[in-house]
């Protein structure tokens, strides 16, 4: 009796010392929701944790989701009750609107549950024009009306003016003060829409904060191809007034 008292003692206190001992990475936030400002190169989030338990923590692996993202640690190993962070990195390139990036860490934590760790970036980047539509086209033999591409520049920007070059010869275009406050619009027309042609518009705003050039196209739609039944009819119009010559007068 008591030596069976004893064995299930020890039992219980290897467990409890087995359920004491264990390491937690206690994270203060796992999602971070950025706003680069204008002309900034890079979006940088810093994720902070605490390891709340009373074993060292190592870090097994930490990859970001894409390669225009990178993340840093502190340390490989962070001892109990030690504080610390991951920086994620985000470039942001020719990038704009919303871009969610994700860094996944993974611990020697043994519970499968705290082991793997998700952290997201969020970057909201507005960019400096917002062009509509990137397309402006005529088809083949379409009176050669101009035909207006607005672009919305950021009011960050200080943009005063456009400067807008056709690639050919073939487009002239033309910039006036749009309805709105940093609106512009861009009129494009075509020399000759007998033609099929396309050009490319590079669009420079005089911002000093940035250099970024932008494009917009124009197009003349080749003419429609010729079906079979209308060559029948190009040929049945062609024979027939030969035909009527050869047949012999009544």
């Amino acid at each position: 009796m008591n030596k069976t008292f004893l064995r299930l003692s020890g039992i219980v206190a290897l467990t409890a010392l087995a359920q004491g001992a264990r390491s937690e990475l206690k994270w203060e936030q796992t999602s971070v929701d950025l706003k680069p400002a204008l002309g900034d190169k890079q979006a940088v989030a810093h994720f902070k944790y605490e390891n709340v338990g009373n074993t060292p923590v190592h870090f097994k692996s930490v990859h970001a989701s894409c390669g225009c993202t990178t993340a840093q640690t502190q340390n490989e190993q962070v001892a109990p009750g030690q504080k610390g962070e991951i920086t994620a990195t985000f470039n942001i390139g020719g990038r704009t609107g919303i871009q969610v990036k994700t860094v996944t860490v993974q611990t020697d934590d043994p519970d499968p549950a705290h082991a793997t760790t998700v952290l997201t970036l969020k970057a909201a980047i507005t960019p400096l024009l917002e062009i509509q539509p990137a397309l402006v086209y005529w088809q083949n033999g379409e009176e050669p009306k101009p035909k207006i591409i607005t672009a919305k520049a950021n009011k960050d920007a200080a943009i005063k003016k456009l400067d807008v070059t056709s690639s050919t010869s073939d487009f002239t275009a033309k910039v006036d003060a749009g309805s709105a406050p940093n609106e512009f619009k861009i009129n494009v027309q075509p020399r000759d829409t007998t033609k099929a042609v396309y050009a490319t518009l590079t669009i420079k705003p005089d911002s000093p904060s940035t250099a970024n050039v932008f494009s917009a196209a124009a197009r003349v739609m080749p003419p429609p191809p010729t079906t079979k039944s209308t060559l029948s009819t190009i040929r049945h119009d062609l024979a027939t007034p030969a035909a009527t010559a050869a047949s012999p007068s009544q």
